[in-house]
């Protein structure tokens, strides 16, 4: 589970500079790799919610 939030961890503060560079610079490389990773995000967020009610079960 800590490596999870780690992931999680690592691929927001990648999404938010990326987010942040499209929307205060405009540019638009930046735009495609936050799309990119708000899909991996969502994934990682699916399986953290999937462990955590696993967690909660015990």
């Amino acid at each position: 589970m800590n490596e999870l939030v780690e992931k999680i961890n690592l691929l927001w503060d990648s999404f938010s500079k990326d987010a942040d560079a499209l929307v205060t610079k405009g540019n638009k490389s930046a735009g495609q790799r936050a799309r990119k990773t708000s899909l991996e995000l969502a994934a990682l967020l699916k399986e953290f919610r999937a462990q955590s009610i696993a967690e909660s079960k015990k």
